[in-house]
């Protein structure tokens, strides 16, 4: 995959599934991520899963998608949502659409910001 796509790299504790994405998540990207992470959730059936978007380099409305998405998946299996890492520009995109007032999501701002 090309170093500005995204990647994503799968982790399970038991309880919950960690989502590391690092890249470009945009229109071309985000069905690749969106695979992976739904075949994980549900496979294994986390209580939380904790997508981390330390790695995002870029991110449009795909990935606005990608999250509500995931967001309904996990309300499906009786999960949580947890967003770390979203920087300055990702924090403005979930606030404009609103996605801190959405139950079952966490929003955690990258540090030092």
């Amino acid at each position: 995959m090309d170093a500005k796509r995204a990647t994503v790299r799968i982790g399970f504790d038991g309880t919950r599934l960690y989502a590391d994405i690092a890249g470009e998540i945009d229109h071309y990207t985000a069905a690749a991520v969106r695979e992976q992470i739904d075949g994980q959730m549900f496979r294994l059936h986390p209580r939380v899963l904790v997508m981390r978007l330390e790695g995002v380099t870029f991110m449009d409305s795909s990935g606005l998608g990608l999250v509500v998405g995931r967001l309904r998946v996990a309300r499906e299996l009786g999960s949580e949502l947890r967003i770390t890492g979203a920087d300055r520009q990702k924090m403005r995109i979930f606030s404009l659409a609103g996605l801190e007032r959405m139950p079952g999501l966490k929003i955690e701002q990258a540090s030092g910001l």
